[in-house]
């Protein structure tokens, strides 16, 4: 739709033009980059020296590429120090910062809606009590799973996805050739009123009353964790993480925005409150 095509205009414009925000996001990344590669020699001499106890997913990682080179017979690495930044990064970026983003988002529709924040802790005390949130509890919080499900829907973590065709390739009628990059603006397609309808820009939770399939006129359109076989292997970790802290919170804490707060959504790695997310908080009365 037009809407899209604008949006996937709009996007390549923040993304690649040379303001300040991009210029600090390059400049954040060649720092990211430079520290992390600092961590990977720093436990390369470790391993050399026999001092690392490798029991991180670093230190996993770096073994078993040294084993899988050596089995191979080759002095080379199977795996190059840019690789293995690139799965560090995946590793804080995809696995940490997104669901922390996630909830951050939550606590701030909650604070903007108090009524759908005394119905998840409703469920919350009626599941958990004052005990621990658990994973077999988890599987039965219906209300927080759809306020969930609805804040990844207004704001994605992640706002476009690419995709690179390897062969030549048919789309909507139209041969694109090999290397050609698909972008899908997840933001934009979550936003489309023709999908949603023209509450598409409220808060609704009740949305997804019925699951995601019954949520929009297409179930494909909602797709905060991508779609198909390279969907992130993470989704079901990253929803259980954020349920569980979402749990503890709403059974511990009240919760409202502080005046100061100012809604700014804004696209760095991820999508963050670009003034932060103040808020108050009291201590439950109930625990």
């Amino acid at each position: 739709s037009k809407n899209i095509v604008a949006c996937n205009l709009i996007t390549f414009l923040c993304r690649f033009l040379p303001t300040k925000l991009n210029t600090r996001m390059k400049a954040n990344a060649r720092e990211v980059e430079l520290l992390l590669k600092g961590v990977i020699t720093k436990r390369e001499r470790a391993m050399k020296d026999g001092h690392a106890d490798n029991d991180d997913l670093l230190g996993v990682m770096m073994e078993s590429n040294i084993e899988e080179s050596q089995e191979a017979g080759s002095s080379m690495p199977t795996m190059t120090t840019d690789d293995i930044v690139g799965e560090l990064k995946l590793f804080y970026f995809a696995g940490m910062e997104t669901t922390a983003v996630l909830l951050t988002w939550a606590m701030v529709l909650l604070s903007m809606h108090p009524e759908w924040q005394d119905r998840a802790r409703e469920e919350v005390l009626r599941v958990f009590g004052k005990n621990q949130p658990d994973s077999e509890g988890i599987n039965r919080l219906k209300v927080v799973t759809m306020i969930l499900y609805e804040v990844l829907r207004l704001y994605p973590p992640i706002l476009l996805l690419g995709r690179e065709a390897y062969k030549e390739t048919e789309l909507g009628g139209v041969t694109y050739p090999a290397g050609v990059t698909f972008a899908l603006p997840i933001v934009c397609i979550h936003h489309d009123p023709d999908v949603w309808g023209e509450d598409v820009d409220e808060f609704k939770p009740e949305r997804f009353a019925e699951g995601i399939a019954g949520a929009s006129k297409n179930s494909p359109a909602f797709f905060p964790f991508g779609r198909g076989p390279r969907i992130c292997v993470g989704q079901n970790f990253a929803l259980l993480e954020a349920k569980m802290g979402l749990s503890v919170i709403l059974q511990h804490f009240m919760f409202e925005l502080s005046p100061s707060y100012t809604h700014s959504p804004c696209p760095v790695s991820t999508l963050q409150p670009q003034h932060g997310s103040h808020r108050l908080s009291s201590r439950n009365s109930k625990n």
